[in-house]
């Protein structure tokens, strides 16, 4: 049953490492009985000897590090348990002051309104944009409509 010299020498005819070497479980006698490199290139031409695909590593990790395969039909958790709490609030924050700003240097809001609303959202009053719309429009706090 040892084949190890035959698949020693089936290693360097093939240029790979004696593990990459596949013999056909089938045609076991034939390549026990294979003794020079020439019966062991015949082997290999005829498909008896093979060599093996090489490993490779695996690039889903990196592609996933990338944002591949994070779209809705891959999520199983709500966004709450996805997502980081610590990174959640600084995110809101600067969406909602940037929101503010829009508002401000288009004169939409007075700077005044904008710099009582600007310490509301330091002090966590609004959700997020459509909650600070809300409480603009509910209070009348706008020199002229936004869209």
């Amino acid at each position: 049953m040892n084949v190890s010299v035959q698949r020693r020498m089936a290693a360097e005819i093939l240029g790979v490492g004696v593990n990459r070497v596949w013999i056909d479980p089938s045609r076991l006698e034939d390549v026990r009985s294979a003794i020079t490199r020439e019966d062991i290139k015949r082997l290999i031409a005829e498909g008896v000897i093979s060599k093996r695909p090489e490993k490779g590593t695996s690039r889903v990790r990196a592609r996933m590090r990338r944002g591949r395969r994070r779209g809705p039909g891959s999520r199983k958790g709500a966004r709450k348990a996805r997502l980081n709490p610590e990174n959640l609030w600084p995110a809101k924050v600067r969406a909602l002051r940037s929101f503010l700003r829009y508002l401000r240097d288009r004169r939409i809001i007075s700077r005044s309104v904008y710099r009582e609303l600007y310490l509301k959202v330091k002090g966590g009053a609004f959700q997020d944009i459509a909650a600070l719309k809300r409480y603009i429009e509910v209070r009348n706090l706008v020199r002229r409509r936004f869209r």
